[in-house]
C-alpha cells in the first residue's frame, strides 16, 4: 500500500503572483482561454491551487471561483471547480450531494467513506440512510480504522473464526460481527482476515456476502471487500463502470480522477490497463469530449 503513485505532485516551479495573472488573462476578454487555465490547474497540487485561490482574491478581489463559474460550462466547469477545493471540503461535499434529492446515492457514500482515511468527514448520515446501511456508515465515519499497516496474523485467523461462527449476525443486525471488523482493522490486515476465513470455511468471502447479505448492505460490503482487497482496482472498476453503457457518469469520472490525482491516480491507470487492456486515457478520448476531455487527460499526465 505503500508504493502507490499519483499523477500530480507540487510543482516544483511555483509562482503564484504570476499563476494568477495568466488565469486572469485567460478570463477577460472575448472568450476564455481553457488551454492556460488546464495548463495551470492541472499542474498544481491541491494546496498549491488553494493558495492560487486565495491570491486571486487578495489581488483582485474577486473569488476565482465565481469567476470561472462565470467563465466556463458543463462538467468542464464542475471539474475546475472540483479541483480547488482541499480533498477533506471536496469529499464532504460530496457526500452531501450524495445525500440530497430523492434517494440517497449509496454507491457513491461507500466510495468515499471506504477510501478516505479518518479525516473529519462529518455528514448528516443519520438523516438519510436507514437501518443496518447507516450503522455500516456511521461506523466508517466514526472513523475507528486502525491506519497502520501492521498485520497481526493471529488476529486475522481470530476474525475469521468470529466471521464464521457469527452465523445470523455475520451480516446485517445490527452489530454485525462483519461491520464491526470491516470498519476496524487496517487494509492489510482484512486482506490476510480474507485469506485465513476462505481457508478456514473453504468459501470466498466475496460468495459469503453474495448469498447471505441482501440489498445494499450487500452492496456496501462488496465495495467494502473490494477497497480493502485492492483499492486501486476498485477504483479501476467504478471508472469502467462509469463509461460503460449509453451515458457517460460524469460525476463519478471528476470525482475519483480528481479526488485520487494525489493519491494513487498513477497505480490507478495500471490497475485499469491490466484489467480492461486498453488506457484509462483512451478510454477517456472515446467517452468524453472538449475541454472536460482535455482536462482529465491533463490530470492523468
Amino acid at each position: 500500500m505503500g508504493n502507490v503513485q499519483p499523477t500530480i505532485v507540487p510543482y516544483e516551479d511555483f509562482d503564484v503572483v504570476a499563476d494568477i495573472k495568466e488565469i486572469r488573462k485567460a478570463c477577460k476578454g472575448m472568450g476564455t482561454d481553457e488551454e492556460i487555465i488546464i495548463s495551470i490547474l492541472a499542474n498544481r497540487s491541491t494546496t498549491q491551487r488553494v493558495e492560487i485561490k486565495q491570491a486571486y482574491f487578495e489581488k483582485y478581489d474577486d473569488e476565482l471561483e465565481e469567476v470561472l463559474k462565470s467563465e466556463l460550462t458543463g462538467n468542464f466547469e464542475k471539474a475546475i471547480i472540483a479541483m480547488l477545493d482541499p480533498a477533506p471540503v471536496y469529499a464532504a461535499k460530496e457526500l452531501r450531494k450524495a445525500m440530497k434529492g430523492a434517494g440517497t446515492d449509496e454507491d457513491v457514500l461507500v466510495e468515499i467513506l471506504c477510501t478516505s482515511t479518518n479525516q473529519e468527514l462529518e455528514a448528516d448520515i443519520e438523516d438519510d440512510t436507514s437501518g443496518d446501511v447507516r450503522n455500516l456508515l456511521v461506523s466508517l465515519l466514526e472513523a475507528s480504522r486502525d491506519e497502520s499497516y501492521e498485520v497481526d496474523e493471529g488476529l486475522a485467523e481470530q476474525d475469521a473464526t468470529a466471521l464464521i461462527e457469527a452465523g445470523e449476525a455475520r451480516f446485517g443486525t445490527d452489530e454485525s460481527t462483519f461491520t464491526h471488523i470491516l470498519t476496524h482493522r487496517n487494509y492489510l490486515q482484512l486482506q490476510a482476515t480474507f485469506k485465513a476465513y476462505e481457508s478456514l470455511s473453504g468459501t470466498d468471502i466475496l460468495d459469503s456476502i453474495d448469498s447471505e447479505a441482501t440489498g445494499t448492505l450487500k452492496d456496501c460490503y462488496i465495495t467494502l471487500v473490494r477497497c480493502a482487497k485492492s483499492p486501486q482496482l476498485y477504483f479501476a472498476r467504478r471508472l469502467n463502470a462509469a463509461m460503460k453503457g449509453a451515458g457517460t457518469d460524469e460525476d463519478t469520472l471528476i470525482r475519483i480522477i480528481v479526488g485520487r490525482s494525489e493519491v494513487d491516480l498513477e497505480t490507478i491507470k495500471d490497475m485499469y490497463l491490466e484489467k480492461y487492456d486498453m488506457t484509462l486515457k483512451d478510454a477517456l478520448n472515446s467517452e468524453c469530449g472538449g475541454d472536460f476531455k482535455r482536462l482529465l487527460v491533463a490530470i492523468l499526465h
